[in-house]
């Protein structure tokens, strides 16, 4: 009798080749092929490219159909509220205390509250880089430059309430179309980590960038719950341990490619506005609102937690 096959574990991302990201992923996948040969892996890293969008690979792995993906954490606030945590606006200034905090008792807590919201297991935290602004009309030193400006963003309301408060008309885009949108001139603004204004070659388009830091983005790397919890003690240790190794690597890879990739936008022809030539003071004070407003409905040892 022929001893079992194990099942193939799928994991997929939404980012092209040169994607930090998708290097991570890759790096997952290949790190699980070392540690368990007799495991298949099979990997899709750009599922945009096959037609899909982003919000129907995340149903697909919380359904069981595939059995990892990355997420931006904004994508699950609306069904885990703790997650606002995480996108309360100018709130992160350090990501090597973030990373801390994340693989600390803030981590665990909003594990805990992915676990007991949805049907995800949260596997590890990764590095999304700060998210800044970009546009096509006008250099935005402050809140009355963002008059006017449809922005492209992802699919969160606290998002959308943070940039709609200085001053932009804020629309939610899936990754799929954002080039598309951009491309056209349907939306005149979008906002993300700098790398994906080389990624999708957003700069050609985008002349001007202005370096708000505005989010600090964090990833969440999710599988099924109930799929995680029927694995061998053994695979779960295995998983576990290539997850470690390729976030250890993706964070790293954030950090140096804000630095580069602020050089070749340079080198490009972009105007980049430094954080010294914002008026910083006023966007903040822009979004105070909605941040103290979120922050009232996040438990305060969880703001602790995360923001100490």
């Amino acid at each position: 009798m022929s001893a079992p096959v194990n099942p193939a574990i799928h994991l997929a991302g939404y980012q092209g080749e040169g994607s930090i990201l998708t290097a991570a992923l890759t790096r997952l996948a290949d790190t699980l092929r070392e540690l368990a040969p007799d495991w298949p892996v099979v990997l899709q890293n750009n599922v945009p490219a096959d037609g899909e969008t982003a919000q129907s690979l995340f149903a697909s792995v919380e359904q069981g159909h595939r059995q990892l993906c990355y997420m931006a954490s904004g994508y699950l606030s609306a069904r885990v509220p703790e997650l606002d945590v995480l996108d309360l606006p100018f709130s992160v200034t350090d990501r090597q205390a973030a990373w801390a905090a994340l693989d600390g008792t803030a981590g665990q807590m909003l594990s805990q509250a992915v676990a007991r919201r949805t049907g995800y297991q949260v596997l590890g935290f990764w590095d999304n880089g700060f998210r800044h602004l970009s546009n096509a009309v006008r250099p935005i030193r402050s809140p009355s430059d963002c008059q006017g400006l449809v922005i492209r963003t992802l699919d969160s309301a606290l998002y959308r309430e943070v940039l709609s408060a200085l001053g932009f008309s804020a629309r939610s885009i899936d990754v799929k179309d954002l080039v598309r949108v951009v491309q056209s001139g349907e939306v005149q603004a979008q906002e993300n980590p700098l790398t994906n204004l080389l990624s999708f070659s957003l700069w050609r388009h985008h002349p001007f960038v202005s370096l708000s830091g505005h989010f600090f983005g964090v990833l969440l790397v999710l599988c099924p719950r109930s799929w995680y919890a029927a694995l061998t003690h053994d695979k779960q240790q295995v998983l576990q341990q290539a997850v470690a190794v390729a976030t250890h690597q993706q964070r790293l890879a954030a950090a140096a490619e804000d630095a580069r990739a602020l050089v070749q936008l340079q080198s490009l022809g972009v105007q980049v506005l430094q954080p010294d030539q914002l008026d910083l003071d006023a966007m903040r004070q822009a979004t105070a609102g909605v941040a103290r407003a979120r922050s009232q409905a996040i438990a305060p040892q969880m703001l602790r937690a995360y923001l100490s």
